[in-house]
């Protein structure tokens, strides 16, 4: 089993890394707890919700299990509020603990619950899917959706643990492993370049998942996630970094409509985006700019987005939690490894569009 250690303001949590940890959920859970519900979706639920409440059973405390609808489109404060009545209606008090099982929805949508019921409980994330072991579950980003924007209601909120069981991979679709190698890749472009030449030389082996391969690749994510959430929790500054090919991302998951796309697709084509933008204004070499491509291809993600109209795509870029008076900012490399945040003259971005956009 690899560790490893969060530490923020506050808090200190581990991400327990390693096969079977389904099996040992009961680890995760505070002695003092009183109950716990489970979170997930029946798609989980048909495959590990089983495992879950045996495990979490050996707790001795009562273990409710709550289904919430599958999928993006269903991140909303509607189904919120059916973790909410259930707590309620079986009486979970401040010392109860939400389990969330499931991917980065079930993930984000927990967290928030536990925020907010009776102003902050505790919860578990028990991510099942690459995406969220490799991002959402770590750092305590929690929140639902808006129609007018992505994750514009939510709060942070720390998990006392996190446990990633590495076999769950194999039941993944082909698109969600995909999806979730869009975040592994983005860590090495905005922070490591070995790492990122390391995911160039091992595309492949990642894609098939190789456990030894993606094994490394999640330790190596959650370590360069921790010490960015480390240094800036809530995202005042460093924190922000981790948003690249978000802002173009979340243009197209808004437009589209949720669910559409997956999130790691949309951040995908948006870090291929977020590389041409990065070369109209802050230098980075056209030639790293077809590696970016080039990975993104490799790993199944598509290259070429959505045509939603400038005027729509702008309208949606300004709805971002980087905004600032109104103006854009986006996530740039000025090369592989190293990440800014700045704006970019319309006529830039409206450049980048015309080679991105079909």
């Amino acid at each position: 089993m690899k560790v490893v250690d969060v530490a923020v303001p506050g808090a200190r949590y581990p991400i327990r890394i390693a096969p079977g940890r389904l099996d040992h959920l009961d680890e995760a859970i505070p002695p003092n707890a009183t109950a716990i519900a489970l979170v997930t979706n029946p798609t989980v639920a048909a495959l590990y919700a089983e495992r879950a409440e045996r495990a979490l059973a050996r707790t001795g405390r009562k273990v409710v299990r709550i289904d919430l609808p599958d999928g993006e489109e269903h991140k909303d404060s509607g189904t919120l509020n059916q973790i909410f009545d259930v707590l309620l209606s079986n009486g979970f008090d401040r010392r109860s603990v939400l389990v969330a099982l499931g991917g980065g929805v079930i993930g984000d949508m927990t967290g928030f619950a536990a925020a907010v019921y009776m102003r902050g409980i505790r919860f578990v994330q028990v991510p099942t899917t690459l995406l969220a072991q490799v991002d959402s579950s770590v750092g305590g980003k929690t929140g639902v959706n808006h129609p007018l924007g992505k994750n514009m209601i939510g709060a942070f909120h720390q998990p006392v643990a996190v446990e990633i069981d590495t076999d769950v991979l194999a039941t993944l679709p082909a698109r969600e492993v995909s999806a979730g190698l869009a975040e592994v890749i983005k860590y090495g472009m905005i922070l490591d370049a070995d790492f990122w030449a390391w995911c160039e030389a091992n595309a492949a082996r990642l894609r098939a998942l190789d456990r030894d391969v993606l094994g490394q690749a999640i330790q190596v994510s959650c370590e360069l996630k921790a010490k960015v959430v480390g240094q800036d929790e809530r995202e005042s500054g460093l924190r922000a970094i981790l948003n690249l090919g978000h802002t173009f991302g979340h243009a197209i998951e808004s437009g589209l409509g949720y669910g559409a796309w997956l999130h790691g697709e949309a951040v995908g084509c948006g870090m291929v985006q977020a590389a041409e933008l990065s070369a109209e204004v802050a230098g980075l070499p056209r030639e790293d700019v077809a590696r970016v491509r080039k990975l993104v291809e490799a790993i199944g993600c598509p290259t070429t987005a959505p045509d939603l109209g400038a005027e729509r795509w702008l309208s949606l870029m300004r709805v971002d939690k980087k905004a600032e008076g109104g103006e854009i900012r986006f996530v740039l490399t000025p090369r592989i490894g190293q990440a800014i945040i700045q704006g970019a003259p319309r006529d830039a971005v409206l450049r980048v569009l015309e080679r991105t956009v079909a």
